[in-house]
């Protein structure tokens, strides 16, 4: 299952509890822009099935080209062309002591920031998570912070959505989350900002990510941003989701690599106690592999030889969270695959199994995340509180083909899910759980790995789901 179940569980039911009564958070999103009037900044406005408004809305919005990086504020930090463009030190504007809380190491670190344009969200958001992908050499890091604004006006404090180095060696502070953010009108839950109550509080309106980059005092490296976005939603309160209609994804199947999280039970206990929990981080290397990257000779070496499928194990260590202390952390996970070379990551959240299928036909798996009871999913023959696998693809009748780590082996970990009892495990935001109360789900969380360069077949793809 996935890592920290009990934890993540905590997060999703706070989550669930801000998406209570969503429908009184639309009525509140349409009474504050006049129906169908365009939001400046925002993407074209989806609609559903039937035609009408998404009563789902979702927009992620990235800054990857070297255009978005001329723009917003600009605090030693200077836009690189190429063929991928990126953010890099320019001079250093600021400096940091900084006791990283995981080492208990106090070190000085000069820094240099770059804040986005202002991003004026379609519809008030109840969520939002942002994700990032990064170059960073050992001796430098990065902070990505979220300032945004409610629709009553005010701002949000300052909240920092994760500080993340691609490594753990002696010059590199320990990636992680920060908890015991929040104002009373919102929180930050591990990976996700959450609006705290959305009957009586304010959503969010519109946002700014800001990127600090840091490094030694003197030293000439730098991080180098390649892509930096959110994902900002409001998903409304749901035990069970309309089945979609199998499309254009039926009876494709990508070659993806499979492997079992199971078969690393007893390894490195200090990433979240071993395989058993590492759904994430195993997904991830499916899906990376798929790509034909993946860990060196030499990056394996640390580990024991005896170990089948060592490079599931490099993905625990370094999608680690050490605040959460697990490797289910969303945003981590996304950036960990674009370490690899050109590679891009992201985490966003789809609206059903059909955007599943545009991916699938185009070539691209699709990560998601979901928590069930075994009676709520044919064949998986457990239950979970939070797990992570790859859908790689669909029968010809529409059910879904799931590389699902939770398995005995790598021999096994293919298997076929019933379409319409999946769809409802991922797409809904609350769920009754094994002791008969209320847990949360989440909502249609994907992560979403591909070329830097994709194909005109993937652009479009992608650009369907709102990925650009």
């Amino acid at each position: 299952m996935t890592s920290n179940a009990p934890r993540r569980a905590v997060i999703a039911a706070a989550l669930a509890a801000a998406a209570a009564a969503a429908s009184t958070a639309a009525a509140q999103s349409a009474s504050a822009a006049p129906s169908g009037a365009a939001v400046p900044g925002a993407a074209p406005q989806r609609h559903g099935r039937d035609g009408e408004p998404d009563t789902a809305p979702v927009d992620y919005h990235g800054w990857t080209s070297f255009a978005d990086w001329l723009f917003g504020a600009h605090a030693g930090t200077r836009p690189v062309p190429g063929p991928r463009p990126g953010l890099e030190f320019d001079r250093a504007t600021g400096s940091l002591d900084y006791t990283d809380p995981h080492t208990g190491i106090t070190a000085t670190w000069e820094s240099a920031s770059w804040t986005s344009p202002v991003r004026k969200v379609p519809h008030p958001a109840s969520e939002l998570i942002s994700s990032w992908n990064a170059h960073t050499p050992a001796g430098t890091w990065i902070q990505v912070e979220l300032l945004g604004t409610y629709t009553d006006g005010t701002a949000t404090p300052a909240y920092v959505m994760g500080r993340w180095t691609a490594g753990d060696g002696d010059e590199d502070i320990r990636r992680t989350s920060v908890d015991d953010q929040t104002d009373g009108k919102s929180s930050i839950w591990t990976d996700t900002f959450s609006i705290d109550d959305t009957t009586a509080g304010p959503l969010l309106a519109s946002y700014q990510l800001r990127l600090t980059l840091f490094r030694r005092p003197g030293s000439k490296l730098t991080p180098t941003v390649w892509r930096l976005g959110a994902m900002a939603s409001n998903i409304p309160d749901r035990f069970t989701v309309p089945a979609s209609v199998p499309g254009e994804g039926a009876g494709v199947e990508l070659p993806v690599p499979a492997y079992s999280q199971n078969i690393h039970k007893g390894q490195y206990p200090e990433y979240d106690n071993g395989g058993e929990a590492w759904c994430s981080p195993t997904s991830s290397t499916m899906v990376i592999e798929y790509w034909g990257r993946g860990p060196t000779a030499e990056q394996l070496a640390w580990v024991d030889p005896s170990y089948a499928d060592p490079q599931v194990d490099q993905g625990a260590r370094y999608t680690y969270d050490y605040q959460y202390e697990g490797c289910g952390n969303w945003p981590f996970n996304a950036a960990y695959a674009a370490t690899y070379k050109d590679m891009q990551g992201v985490i966003t959240r789809l609206h059903s199994l059909n955007d599943v299928e545009k991916l699938i036909k185009a070539g691209i798996p699709v990560i998601t995340s979901q928590s069930f009871l075994a009676s709520e999913l044919d064949g998986a023959g457990y239950g979970t509180s939070g797990h992570l696998m790859a859908l790689v693809g669909f029968t010809a009748e529409g059910d879904v083909v799931a590389n699902d780590p939770a398995s005995d082996s790598d021999a096994v970990v293919r298997n076929v899910y019933k379409r319409a009892q999946f769809e409802t495990i991922w797409l809904r935001t609350k769920r009754i759980n094994a002791s008969g109360g209320v847990s949360g789900g989440t909502g249609g969380v994907c992560y979403l790995y591909f070329p830097a360069q994709p194909s005109p077949g993937q652009r479009r793809a992608l650009a369907a789901v709102g990925v650009v």
